[in-house]
């Protein structure tokens, strides 16, 4: 069965079916590539994190979101991620 969509002040989220949380938490980075994939097994990352494909309310940009429960993975994830 689908998730259904969240709805936050700043975006619209679907969570993606591979998340093991489906928890928004609070350091989050905005990748504005929608078909963009992202392996975030590979980062290898200390805390948990959800991953969405977002519509950003501000501007409407289509994107995906990536929830991190620890803001040094959020930095960790900011620093390496590369979408070419």
């Amino acid at each position: 069965m689908a998730q259904q969509a969240i709805s936050t002040v700043d975006y619209t989220l679907y969570p993606s079916p591979r998340n093991l949380h489906r928890t928004v938490f609070v350091h989050h980075a905005f990748v504005p590539h929608p078909y963009a994939l992202i392996d975030l097994d590979s980062f290898a990352l200390t805390g948990r994190w959800s991953l969405f494909a977002a519509h950003r309310e501000a501007d409407g940009k289509m994107g995906q979101l990536v929830t991190f429960e620890l803001e040094g993975d959020c930095a960790l994830f900011e620093r390496q991620f590369r979408p070419d």
